[in-house]
């Protein structure tokens, strides 16, 4: 490497890395903008493809249900799950939020954490139930979303932050 390039490796997000070069690679901002390598194209997407295609296994006509939608994460797995011909549920915090699912992202439905009843959503959203569960905030909304799930439906657990501060 040179004086001024940048890496990428799995050692964490840091100004300074002490590294024989070893799992280390040069990105190049020249072929795509430097803040994809942090989102779809580094940690969160992979985060993603490899959790809703290996883990969910995902097949064309799914239900797909994504906690955290909105985020880096979960905004990759819907987008992923739509190309491959699921249908997808996004459930966020706020309208905002639920209109970027919709409107940018291309979400079938979302749900709103914040000002809808989460039982009554996914009533009204998911009436078939759930194949899929990607699971980034645990805690109550994973306690409903496994309320609707069909049979041989898979759970990806992702993360949990719902209980980041107990």
């Amino acid at each position: 490497f040179n004086v001024g390039d940048c890496i990428v490796n799995w050692g964490g997000v840091q100004q300074y890395y002490t590294t024989n070069g070893e799992n280390c690679y040069k990105v190049d901002d020249a072929i795509v903008p430097m803040p994809k390598y942090l989102g779809a194209l580094g940690m969160p997407g992979m985060t993603a493809y490899f959790g809703i295609i290996e883990v969910g296994k995902i097949k064309e006509g799914d239900i797909v249900l994504v906690s955290g939608a909105a985020g880096a994460v979960g905004s990759v797995v819907g987008q992923i799950a739509k190309i491959k011909g699921c249908t997808v549920i996004g459930i966020a915090g706020g309208k905002d939020k639920c209109d970027y699912l919709l409107n940018e992202l291309g979400f079938d439905a979302a749900i709103d954490y914040k000002s809808e009843n989460i039982y009554e959503a996914l009533k009204e959203k998911c009436p078939k139930g759930i194949d899929v569960y990607f699971d980034n905030v645990g805690g109550e909304i994973l306690n409903a979303a496994l309320t609707k799930l069909r049979m041989h439906a898979r759970i990806v657990i992702c993360g949990a932050i719902s209980q980041y501060n107990n």
